[in-house]
């Protein structure tokens, strides 16, 4: 197999300039050039089928109102290293500015060209575990370059479409993202803001969204005609689903949120690619991703929209399912001329290190990609309702680390390291760290010590084919799935990091309050001095 790609994106007087091999048609323009570098370390070939490969879809690439969405989109597009030279060409100030303002038109000027250039037949998408070390390493190396620069600017941005979030069956949540949206739909705003809902709001008594639309109506009779055209409030309240965050991130420009962590981890879950700056307001119980006040919202939401806002980027994992398929080969003692498929009842003769550490054979495939998701927090490979310890083989790239005995083992991100992670024993981890956390959930052993690796790694999380019992795997705390005797989970960064919206007074010292405040972090009585 040998299918080729080139795509080269130069940068010639601020345009950009797409070329490909004269040899690719468009039969092969969503395939993916894989190079086997026998220095470097190798990716399985069953790693390297993507689930979504036979789904091409037509389609014609939009501008996007989010100057981030476009990075994205081009670093998608092209060269893994092209990140990092769009970070240094578009934020091109001094790091320790904190005043600088970067508006979306001139963003969105350094990457039209690309944006704006058909593509008729593409894939829909590509997973981080597709790619080799090198790539993987240079697809982090220009994120953490990117995070750095957004985070000592302002990001002046043309906010239309606001996608708002909250719990639907918190009553007093309810009331208050009512209040906000009737706020930003007011008339006395200086944009017509089009602001969408859950779905579930169209009907829920408490939203009233039918009274609503009649407040509104009722303040714009009351207010001066002006020259502008006034959009009818129905045409500016709009109703969201969970598809609509997977399939169209793009219509959204900004999110609020309205709860607590679990909210926001919600918020991730919904936008599983792209994902608009989340500002989110503290109505929960910690507070570790909620930044603002809601009692001030009003001022919040006007700053933000108005003067612009400072992101962060918080790492995400992407995690894959890999199932394990059977294979043809010969039962022991049998004779060579009578195949066999491999079952479960004999399984016990394969081994889930040799077919991950060794290259397969042939056209062969051991496993199959399932399913795959970003997860923002962690995932947590535990016993689930078995009253058996969980039999754990983990690897790293091509190398088996160790076979683990225990609950189950938490693999975290930074943003994650106050969670689970913690709980588990795991060591606190700054937001801004490109690390990856591995924990052991109560080893039946003395010696297994959280460590931490870098975000370049790709970890594999499996159950043995000896195990006694499966595993079960989950995402954020959310979906569980069964991992049977054979199955593994590919753990990798994401190339779709979490737009954080930062307070814009506290930034980063947000992390060391939030620890010491919430957690009691390092939290004792003063020793009297000597008298």
């Amino acid at each position: 197999m040998n299918i080729q790609q080139h795509s080269i994106c130069q940068r010639n007087g601020g345009k950009s300039h797409s070329v490909q091999d004269d040899a690719s048609d468009s039969e092969y323009n969503h395939a993916l050039e894989v190079i086997f570098d026998e220095k470097n370390a190798h990716r399985r070939r069953s790693s390297l089928v993507s689930k979504d490969l036979p789904d091409l879809i037509l389609s014609r690439k939009k501008n996007t109102e989010f100057c981030i969405h476009a990075m994205l989109d081009c670093y998608r597009k092209n060269p893994i290293e092209n990140l990092d030279g769009i970070a240094r060409s578009l934020f091109n100030s001094p790091t320790n500015c904190e005043s600088s303002v970067i508006s979306r038109d001139l963003m969105q000027n350094e990457t039209t060209s690309e944006l704006d250039s058909p593509k008729p037949k593409e894939q829909e998408e590509l997973h981080s575990r597709l790619l080799n070390k090198k790539q993987l390493s240079e697809m982090a190396l220009g994120v953490r370059e990117l995070s750095k620069r957004l985070g000592s600017i302002r990001l002046k941005l043309q906010v239309m479409n606001i996608f708002l979030l909250t719990k639907a069956y918190n009553k007093s949540l309810i009331e208050k993202a009512r209040e906000i949206a009737r706020w930003l739909l007011s008339p006395e705003r200086y944009v017509q803001y089009t602001v969408w809902v859950e779905d579930s709001m169209r009907d829920n008594d408490l939203f009233n969204a039918m009274g609503l639309l009649e407040d509104i109506k009722a303040s714009c009779n009351t207010l001066p005609r002006t020259n502008g055209e006034i959009k009818s409030p129905e045409k500016r309240l709009k109703y969201w689903h969970n598809e609509m965050c997977r399939t169209s991130p793009h219509t959204f420009d900004f999110v609020v949120t309205l709860g607590g962590d679990g909210t926001v981890l919600y918020a991730n879950w919904l936008f599983q690619r792209i994902v608009p700056p989340v500002l989110s307001f503290a109505l929960g119980s910690l507070g570790f991703l909620t930044k603002f006040d809601y009692e001030k919202y009003q001022e919040t939401l006007t700053t933000a929209l108005k003067d612009g806002v400072t992101i962060s980027l918080r790492l995400r994992l992407e995690a894959t399912i890999m199932r394990s398929k059977p294979i043809s080969s010969f039962v022991p003692n049998q004779p060579a001329k009578e195949p066999y498929k491999l079952e479960n009842s004999i399984n016990i003769y394969r081994d889930l290190v040799d077919e991950l550490v060794k290259e397969e054979e042939g056209d062969e495939r051991t496993h199959r990609p399932d399913s795959s998701r970003e997860i923002l927090n962690d995932i947590v490979v535990d016993r689930g309702p078995n009253p058996l310890m969980s039999s754990i083989e983990l690897f790293s790239d091509n190398q088996h680390m160790t076979s683990v005995a225990a609950d189950g083992i938490c693999v975290a991100t930074p943003t994650g390291s106050t969670a689970y992670n913690l709980a588990a024993g795991g060591s606190l981890c700054h937001p801004d760290n490109p690390v990856i956390l591995v924990t052991a959930i109560c080893a039946h052993t003395l010696s297994f010590r959280p460590i931490i690796l870098p975000d370049t790694v790709v970890l594999r999380v499996g159950v043995p084919y000896d195990a006694r019992t499966s595993s079960w795997a989950s995402f954020d705390g959310r979906e569980r799935v069964e991992l049977r005797p054979g199955d593994y989970v590919t753990i990798s960064a994401s190339r779709y990091p979490f737009a954080n919206v930062m307070h814009p007074e506290r930034k980063n010292e947000d992390w060391t309050r939030s620890i010491s405040e919430k957690l009691g972090w390092n939290t004792r009585q003063k020793q009297e001095p000597y008298s």
